[in-house]
């Protein structure tokens, strides 16, 4: 049997305050009124949520777990009923999108804004991650759809969900890039398979995935264990230590391509055949989309072919 919704409501704005006379205050309710939805609360569930000491209030470990469960109901229903008398023929309220890192930081700040210039009912919930944790969070309802990168030649898609519609949006070269003195120096200009497994290594991957991919794709085998030197989150960090000779790392050619065009950076490609990554919107097929989500995914759509993102920067 579920617990009293309305005890629930008092328990997140308690928790979210960490008071309970805050609490009361918000919710137009006595101190007193607040704390016996709290104690009968604890009885419905049978277990304590706050440990009282004098005028403070400490959350338990099951407060903090049954917060992580009301957190997103009790914010999705106030958000849905802040908008409920709103007209049904135009997009309105929170969109909760995913996006890989640089893609989604180099380009949705400019595509949002141009969308809210036209519709400044919507507003805009992005969750920058990796595709495995995207599609994690999309299964789980936390975002409404999510755009993800994948690799062309062997069709890799981190996890393939089986239920899901897939978008190609548009696609970048995947390059493995040295800075001119490294290549000069420290390759001596060669990028035979032996010279690069040889080479120092920098990621922003928790595995080295791409890495991986890369000389798969090259040379049609599997690379043992490289020296991987520094691994770091930031994918602006990781082209600063490309810059400054460290070593080799994966990257978006777009990233690059001034550096590329003044040889300060030198882009290696073994073949002619370059690593495509394809660029994606992926959503649950079995979800109707709403008003405000297929008109915002017609936007970007749009909006990536009439700028032709990726683009060379100016």
């Amino acid at each position: 049997m579920l617990p009293d919704l309305n005890r629930l409501k008092v328990f997140y704005h308690v928790y979210s305050l960490q008071s309970m006379n805050m609490a009361a205050k918000n919710l137009h309710l006595t101190q007193p009124g607040v704390s016996q939805h709290i104690k009968k609360l604890e009885v419905e569930i049978k277990t304590d949520l706050f440990i009282r000491r004098h005028k403070k209030i400490i959350p338990t470990r099951a407060a903090d777990q049954l917060f992580d469960m009301v957190k997103p109901f009790i914010e999705t229903i106030d958000s849905k009923i802040k908008n409920i008398s709103r007209p049904m023929n135009q997009p309105y309220g929170l969109l909760r999108i995913g996006a890989p890192l640089e893609f989604g930081k180099t380009y949705f700040p400019a595509i949002c804004h141009a969308f809210r210039e036209k519709y400044n009912q919507v507003t805009f919930k992005i969750k920058l991650e990796e595709p495995d944790r995207l599609l994690d969070m999309l299964n789980m309802g936390l975002l409404d759809f999510v755009v993800i990168d994948y690799f062309s030649a062997k069709d890799q898609f981190f996890g393939r969900p089986e239920h899901c519609q897939i978008d190609l949006l548009t696609e970048e070269i995947f390059v493995l890039a040295s800075s001119k003195e490294y290549f000069e120096n420290k390759m001596k200009k060669k990028t035979s398979f032996e010279m690069l497994v040889s080479m120092d290594f920098i990621t922003d991957e928790h595995e080295p995935v791409i890495l991986k991919h890369w000389f798969w794709h090259y040379f049609k085998k599997s690379i043992p264990s490289v020296n991987i030197i520094m691994a770091i989150e930031s994918h602006q960090a990781l082209l600063n230590c490309v810059r400054l000779g460290m070593g080799l790392a994966i990257t978006a050619e777009h990233l690059i391509w001034n550096e590329i065009e003044t040889g300060e950076i030198i882009p290696i490609f073994p073949t002619k055949k370059k690593v495509i990554n394809k660029i994606s919107l992926v959503q649950l097929r079995d979800k109707k989309p709403t008003l405000t989500e297929e008109t915002f995914q017609a936007f970007l759509k749009k909006q990536i072919k009439a700028k032709k993102i990726p683009r060379k920067p100016a």
